[in-house]
Order: structure tokens, then sequence, then C-alpha cells
């Protein structure tokens, strides 16, 4: 109960008014003009932006009072510049701020560990509530493995910040990795969500009393992206533990993230800068997770968003309004059934420099050696303001994450299974795009001693991997037979889809699904070479 978000309420005005402050002071430099110039171009930056987006969607009255604004800035003066700029940072600011009501999260704590036991493995649930009742049905959230470097981040936690930067894959990372930093011990954190999301009544609920911020990806403007980007460095700068997915949105082609976005991991640093400034030495840390999924709830639409976007005219979209709602139905009764376990991985943490943190929360540099954030920043014993500089090591940060990601990223039976089948086909036409290979392979047939044969030679490579610390296998891959590791990516696969990836029939293994194949597979897509190599 000392985490900083349980009093975030008592501080929200103040916050408001800070971020406002400080967003009015930003816009005085915009475009390298000063006001009421600089005011006049951002008023006309979001004006254009809003009025393009309005345009496509119909919002008519939305549209004439943006038309409105953009045909009165030539004439409005100074003063008139000004507090329209103001008013529509703190519209803004209003929309994207959180809330956070500790009885809810003592409630979601309760209750959140049961839910997602009964989600991720509902199978067990009658019998199981009939023997032990909800001790028993609490004990199912086990099928969720939460792991990783968690006795360091408790202990820093006690005197830094934490900065979650996880993978991004579905919709649920959000209710997930909430309930994860519960069960592992960990503050909650403040992070930013989708705006569409908080129209479930339910999630919706939940999002808006645990700290999570609106972020409507809809709006282009640069004002809107200062607010956010001022909103959580004060929140770091005031010590609120915080949540970012770098990746920016979900995986579309279930691959780990790799290009991320660094403006909020930016915020880190300058958050850092100013505490110093201030006399205030708690350092900040950043903690790379990943989010292993054995089947992804959106994985169908997801990488059709994929495919169309990336193929363009290679790829044929067949429109299926009635199994797109068949889906729907089909997940909600078979991912009650699955029987299978996901894993969350919290990574060692790293400075805001992108240096390793180790367990007593200091920098290290390659050789061992402690590192001081004065040598980052300072400049004859102040801190000092550097853009160029600062952009420089965020770039080296977010490279420092990407590895982190491949690094802690869990190989899961599916993704084992669904990288060979695909790449047994990719090899048997060589000459075929990624695309055609996708309209033609479905129905293919694949000995079941084969698939096994090369799953084995897949699986030996991967633990090698694993040994120098390239990728994790976790202990049931390592230690099952292959037979019962490809057995059970097949019965996953058929819990979920309307039409699985790929299934058994006979003695061999039946491609379904090239495009979910294709989804899942790609989660090794990062390793490809070595693994090939084992194939050739």
């Amino acid at each position: 109960m000392q985490a900083p978000l349980f009093h975030f309420n008592d501080h929200r005005p103040d916050i408001e008014r800070e971020v406002v402050a400080r967003v009015m002071a930003a816009t005085d430099r915009f475009g390298g003009a000063r006001p009421p110039r600089s005011h006049q171009l951002v008023l006309n930056d979001a004006a254009y932006h809003e009025i393009r987006r309005l345009e496509a969607s119909g919002d008519e009255e939305r549209l004439e009072r943006w038309r409105s604004l953009a045909r009165q800035l030539g004439r409005m003066d100074a003063d008139t510049l000004a507090a329209e700029l103001r008013r529509l940072a703190a519209y803004y600011v209003g929309d994207v701020v959180g809330h956070f009501d500790p009885r809810v999260y003592r409630f979601a704590s309760r209750v959140l560990p049961v839910g997602l036991g009964m989600l991720f493995n509902a199978a067990d649930v009658a019998t199981a509530g009939m023997r032990h009742g909800l001790k028993a049905l609490r004990e199912l959230s086990g099928r969720i493995r939460v792991e990783g470097e968690l006795d360091t981040l408790q202990r820093l936690a006690t005197f830094g910040t934490l900065v979650v930067v996880p993978t991004h894959s579905s919709n649920l990372d959000s209710v997930v990795l909430g309930w994860s930093l519960m069960e592992a011990g960990l503050p909650p954190c403040t992070y930013g969500a989708g705006k569409n999301l908080f129209t479930n009544p339910l999630i919706g609920y939940f999002m808006r009393n645990l700290g999570a911020y609106r972020v409507d990806r809809r709006l282009k403007h640069d004002l809107y992206k200062q607010i956010l980007k001022t909103y959580s460095q004060v929140l770091l700068e005031r010590g609120y533990h915080s949540l970012f997915f770098p990746g920016g949105t979900r995986s579309r082609s279930g691959a780990v993230d790799q290009k991320l976005k660094l403006g909020l991991m930016g915020t880190a640093l300058t958050a850092t800068s100013e505490r110093l400034r201030r006399g205030d030495d708690r350092p900040i840390y950043i903690v790379p997770a990943t989010i292993n999924y054995p089947l992804v709830l959106e994985a169908e639409t997801l990488v059709g968003e994929f495919l169309k976007e990336a193929g363009q005219a290679r790829y044929i979209i067949e429109d299926d309004e009635f199994s797109r709602v068949g889906r729907v139905t089909h997940f909600a009764i078979k991912l009650m059934g699955l029987d299978t376990s996901m894993v969350i991985r919290y990574g060692a943490p790293l400075d805001v420099f992108g240096n390793p943190v180790g367990p007593d929360g200091e920098s290290r540099g390659p050789d061992g050696t402690v590192l001081r954030r004065e040598r980052y920043l300072f400049r004859d014993g102040q801190p000092v303001d550097d853009a160029a500089r600062d952009a420089e090591y965020t770039r080296h940060l977010g490279r420092e994450v990407a590895k982190a990601f491949l690094r802690e990223t869990v190989v899961l039976p599916t993704a084992l299974l669904g990288w060979v089948l695909l790449e047994r086909e990719r090899r048997a036409v060589p000459h075929l795009d990624l695309f055609a290979l996708l309209r033609t392979t479905s129905g293919e047939r694949q000995p079941l001693a084969e698939v096994r044969a090369d799953a084995e030679r897949v699986r030996t490579k991967l633990m090698a991997m694993e040994a120098a610390g390239e990728v994790r296998v976790p202990p049931e891959l390592r230690r099952q037979s292959i037979d019962a590791v490809v057995d059970e990516a097949l019965r996953t696969f058929a819990m979920y889809h309307a039409r699985p990836a790929a299934e058994r029939e006979g003695d061999g293994v039946v491609v379904r699904d090239p495009r979910l194949l294709y989804f899942y597979g790609n989660r090794l897509a990062a390793w490809a070479r070595p693994l090939r190599e084992v194939l050739a």
C-alpha cells in the first residue's frame, strides 16, 4: 500500500495543472517561432489533422467546429490564441489523465487470479470448484507463470522508479500484466491504453480505476503528442511506476517487437535529468518484459491486417463476415477449455541509458565498473539539457530493450511447430514468395515422422541458443519428448481457432490455415537463419 499510485487521486489536480503549464511552455518554442506565431502554428497543426480525420469519420458537428477555428486563426490576437491553446490543452489533459481507486485494486487482487485461471484453464473449473472451492479456483491461475528477475525488481522498487516495457500481442496484455505485477510482488503501474478499450464495460471499469490513462491513437497532431509525453514525464518525476508498450501497437505479424517507438521511453531520461536538477537522486529503471501466449486472442485479425498492408495486391482477402462471427463464438467457448500455460517474463533491469543494472541498483559498464548518471548528464557539475545527446542515449536504450525482448522470449510449442511446418512448406516451393505460399499451402499434408524429426533438430538448436543467452526454452519444452511437444501444439491449435493452423490426420500433419501458421511461427523469425541451418 506504499506504492505512489495509491495516493494518485490526492495529487491529480496538481498533476493536471503542471502538465498544462509545461505544454504551454513547450508550445512557446514550436516550429522555432515565438508567441503568438508559435501558438498559431500549434493550433493550425491540430486543426489540419483533426479536419482530415473528421472528414473521413462523418462527424459533421465536430468537423465544423475545427473548420471554424481554422478560419479564425489568422484574425486572433495573441491573448486569444494563448487562451484557445490553453483551453485545448486542458481539455486533452483532462481526457488523458487516469484515476486510481484502492478499493478496486483490492477487489481486483482477489478476483483476477480466479478470473484468469478460469480464462486460461476452465476445463478443471467444475471439478476444482466442487472439491476445494474458491482456493482451488485461485490456484488455476498457476497456468500463467510469472518469472524472471523478480527479487531484484522488488528491491529496486523500494528506492527507485520502475518503467516496465513489455512486448505487445493482445488487448489482454494490460489485464494480464496488471495481474502479474500483483503476483510478482511488484507495485501497480500507471500505463497508457487505447481509448477504444475503455468502451468495454468490464475491462474499461478496471482500467479506469487502476491507473490507466487514455490514449486516443486517432489524434496525430503535435499538441496531443506533447501532452502524452509531458504527462508521462511528470508522473515519472513524481515517482509513479509506469508501463509503456514500446512497440506502440500489437504485433500484427506475430514477430517479437524490434522496431520500437522511443517517444515515451525517452521521457524516462528527461525525467531523470529533471529529478537531478531538483536534487532528487532517485533512479529510474527500465524493465523489459515479454508476454508469451500459446494462443493469441486476435491472431486471425492481426495477421490479416499485416498481410493486407504488407502484401497489398499480392494478398487476396476472403470476405467472410459469417465466419468472422463464428470465430468470435468459437473463441468464447474454446478458450475457456484451454489446457496450456502462458509465461510472463521480467528481464534484467537497465538504466535510462541502456546500461545493465545489478541487484544493488548500480549501473555497470562492460568491465563491471560502476557508472554514475552524472557522467552522462552533467557538465561542470550541473545537469545540462542537450536534445541531440539525449536522443542518442534513447536510441541506444531502445536497441538494448529490443535485444532484451529476444533474450527473454519464451518459445512455446505453438511457435515451435508453426515455424517448423511453414519452413517445410517454404523449402518445398522455394520459388514462391510469402503471399503466394500462404495462398497455396492450405490442405498440404506433411509426414508426422518428418515433422517430429525437424522439430527435434530445431528444439536442440534452441536449447543451445538458450545456453548462449539468446532465447528462453521453458522446462516443459526441454523435458518432454518431441512427440508430446508436437501433440500439445496441435491440441492447443485445435482448442481455439475456428479453423486450426494445423491438425493431425493419421500419420500426417495437415496445414489448415497457413496465415495462422505464419503468425505463430513468426515468433521465431529473429532466429530464422541459425534455425534454418539445422534443417539444411
